[in-house]
């Protein structure tokens, strides 16, 4: 019987191909690995930047005492409204995020384009793979959510809540910042810090005249006025007659920190009245110079004070004797020039200007009206948080652009190198998850650390929360 010796190299083609195979099976696990590997991380650095928002519910009272006439509860609270506002900026979609998704379309088809030339030139199936391997969007489709996540969180674990991705592009892009005087730059608790009467009239005669008049006025002016007569023990009746305009005062006087005082048609002395600066307002006009915003201010008040607040704080411009609708038509007029303003106020009157900006932000202590008609409020009424709430929206903005960049070069430089056969595809798939990791950790620098405002309980968001 004879035999058939098969020889021995004939053998080898047969390993090869196993090899190949094997090879073929490690590099499929290995891509399936990184690729877990970062949607894991993903989900993670995601869930890290959403526990903003539930620290501050596990900071809402669980047991609370309501005293008769107690107006609102829950969610119609002040910190009820603040939560509701972060779980709505939450899911907001910015600009930049529908950039962000159609770049990530447009590289999607770029990379399947680059694979049909590479495989039409070099009739490579390995190049070809490696390709489609290498070219991904994660870096800006999971890097840019995750950042303006971030930045949301980042504000309002700091105080200062941003009620959507679209208010923090634009707060990134803020040239001018326009304020209110009363309350917002300063404390908005004015004192009467002389009574200077007319010949033959006694000075408490002035003072309770005027406090008369103005005994029915809610402006903080005429607050002053009253509660300086309280404390000179004189008897107010309340007035016969009761006149107020919105941002010119009680008739016939005007709203100003030098207030006559006439009665019976007769002068009978002046009232100068002051409003303190809020002690950080200095500091945080010097930061917004610093980071080249352009301020303004914008007042009802008269000249000479908002003179003298303007050259105390640095501030860059000012006009005064405002009414409300002058302030949003001056702001308008800043907008139609091409800047990007900021408008920060705290009252009822300040409403119309917060919604004329280009990004509207209330003090914590302002009005209902005032915080539902900005982009962003101010916990704690502090002005450094604006400077640092700004800060946090270019960083964002740095952020995301340096992903754009980075996901571009990756891209470039791996399809290249892909289709000229230096790249196979376990080291495609490696670039691809590496580059990946790396964009979503950028992006994880924003997220809030623990030891932010919220984190601390301090006093502002104790404040807002009774």
């Amino acid at each position: 019987m004879d035999w058939l010796f098969m020889p021995e190299e004939s053998y080898e083609p047969r390993q090869s191909t196993g090899r190949a195979a094997a090879n073929n099976t490690d590099a499929a696990l290995v891509i399936t690995v990184f690729v877990l590997m970062a949607e894991i991380l993903e989900g993670l650095t995601a869930a890290r930047g959403r526990r903003a928002i539930q620290d501050l519910l596990n900071y809402l009272p669980r047991t609370v005492n309501v005293r008769r006439g107690a107006e609102r509860l829950g969610r119609d609270t002040s910190f009820g409204k603040i939560v509701e506002a972060v779980e709505r900026a939450e899911p907001s979609r910015a600009p930049v995020q529908k950039t962000a998704d159609r770049l990530a379309g447009y590289l999607v088809y770029f990379a399947l384009g680059a694979a049909l030339l590479t495989f039409a030139i070099t009739r490579d199936a390995r190049s070809t793979i490696a390709v489609l391997i290498v070219a991904g969007a994660c870096g800006i489709a999971a890097g840019t959510p995750l950042a303006i996540l971030g930045a949301i969180g980042r504000a309002a674990r700091d105080g200062s809540i941003i009620k959507g991705g679209l208010h923090l592009e634009t707060l990134a892009r803020v040239d001018t910042v326009v304020f209110d005087k009363t309350g917002t730059l300063t404390l908005g608790r004015p004192d009467v810090v002389a009574v200077r009467p007319a010949d033959d009239v006694g000075s408490l005669d002035v003072l309770r005249a005027a406090s008369v008049a103005e005994r029915l006025s809610e402006h903080p002016l005429a607050k002053a006025i009253v509660a300086r007569a309280e404390a000179e023990h004189l008897d107010i009746p309340t007035p016969e007659r009761f006149e107020y305009a919105p941002g010119r005062g009680v008739a016939p006087d005007d709203e100003c920190s030098e207030v006559l005082v006439a009665r019976s048609g007769r002068y009978i002395g002046t009232m100068l009245i002051a409003d303190q600066v809020r002690p950080e307002a200095r500091e945080a006009m010097s930061a917004l110079g610093g980071l080249g915003l352009r301020s303004v201010l914008l007042t009802g008040d008269v000249a000479a004070e908002a003179r003298r607040v303007a050259a105390q704080l640095g501030v860059g411009g000012f006009e005064a004797g405002l009414l409300p609708d002058q302030k949003q038509l001056r702001v308008r007029a800043l907008v139609q020039g091409g800047r990007i303003v900021a408008m920060v106020g705290d009252g009822v009157n300040d409403a119309p200007a917060l919604a004329e900006a280009s990004v509207g932000i209330a003090m914590g202590s302002g009005t209902d009206v005032a915080r539902e008609s900005a982009d962003v409020v101010l916990l704690g009424n502090d002005l450094l948080r604006l400077v640092e709430t700004i800060r946090i929206a270019r960083r964002a903005q740095r952020v995301i652009m340096q992903n754009f960049a980075g996901t571009l070069l990756v891209d470039a430089v791996g399809i290249a190198l892909a289709s000229l056969g230096v790249l196979n595809p376990l080291m495609a798939a490696f670039i691809h998850v590496a580059s990946e990791l790396a964009f979503i950790v950028n992006s994880t620098r924003l997220l809030p650390s623990a030891g932010g405002a919220a984190a601390r309980g301090s006093p502002a968001v104790a404040d807002e929360a009774a």
